[in-house]
């Protein structure tokens, strides 16, 4: 399955007053791998978003199962999950080391500088396509991990 790999160490700024890593910061670390693997697709969000085109979050989704602390090292996995003509769904799990931590999606919409949602494979065929090989990476491993 067609994955990416980001790593961020929570900072002290990022804690509540137990020392944990506060909920929301999740939410950033997502953005941080959804960053990574556009990046890795050959895509960087600058340059996505110079073509005239816009993900905004429409559904965001983190299931949290143990805590992560100060000063941990984590690792963001983050999966291209599917894609439509006018949404995409990325998938996330935060590890640190091999015990997962939370997981989680998020869906977007492909819109443009007007705010109003595009079909992908008419306004820039070329990002459908990218983002349907990387897909079909994931369909023929079967899941598995690779």
């Amino acid at each position: 399955m067609f994955k990416s790999e980001a790593k961020v160490r929570v900072r002290y700024k990022e804690t509540d007053q137990m020392g944990m890593a506060y909920h929301a910061n999740y939410l950033v670390w997502f953005e941080v791998g959804r960053t990574e693997l556009m990046r890795k697709v050959g895509m960087p969000y600058a340059e996505f978003e110079k073509s005239g085109l816009f993900l905004p979050v429409l559904k965001v989704f983190c299931e949290y199962k143990h805590a992560v602390s100060y000063d941990d090292l984590l690792t963001i996995i983050t999966r291209l999950d599917q894609l439509g003509n006018v949404r995409l769904t990325f998938h996330y799990e935060i590890r640190k080391e091999e015990k997962l931590h939370a997981s989680g999606y998020t869906e977007h919409a492909f819109i443009n500088m007007k705010g109003r949602p595009v079909a992908l494979k008419s306004t820039a065929p070329f990002y459908g396509i990218v983002f349907q090989k990387h897909l079909k990476k994931k369909e023929n491993k079967g899941g598995q991990n690779g």
